[in-house]
């Protein structure tokens, strides 16, 4: 045997001896398991959240009613459909405790288009007004 051969038969014993240990096989998936629930959400009431949005909401009137959350979030539905279709119809909206939504007229004006100065007519159009009841601005 030359002396190659055996370095070659070396090197080969070397390599097998040297093996990495088989990876372990990951395990079987899952199938159709069912979802667990969600962490629960963070406290909407804090006073670090600077909104309280229709979740937040539903989820207020959900702790301070025997109300579902299914149910609490179908309620606030129809109130804001109602007051939205008070106002379409030009009425006033009288919210005790918190104020008055109505709808105001503005007049055609002039304006500046951004970007190139441009002088353009604003037609005239409504938009949402909202008063303030006197109680909770006191409060405030």
């Amino acid at each position: 045997m030359s002396r190659l051969s055996t370095r070659g038969k070396m090197s080969a014993m070397t390599k097998a001896t040297k093996k990495t240990p088989a990876k372990p096989t990951p395990a079987p998936a899952k199938t159709a398991a069912p979802k667990a629930s969600k962490a629960p959400k963070a406290d909407t009431t804090s006073e670090s959240v600077d909104k309280l949005g229709k979740t937040g909401l539903v989820d207020q009137l959900t702790a301070q009613t025997i109300l579902t959350r299914a149910e609490a979030d179908s309620v606030i539905d129809a109130v804001l459909e109602v007051v939205i279709e008070a106002l379409k119809a030009g009425k006033t909206v009288g919210l005790p405790g918190l104020g008055t939504l109505n709808i105001r007229a503005t007049a055609e004006r002039q304006g500046v288009k951004p970007g190139t100065a441009e002088k353009i007519t604003i037609p005239a159009g409504k938009k949402v007004g909202f008063k303030i009841a006197a109680d909770l601005k006191k409060a405030l």
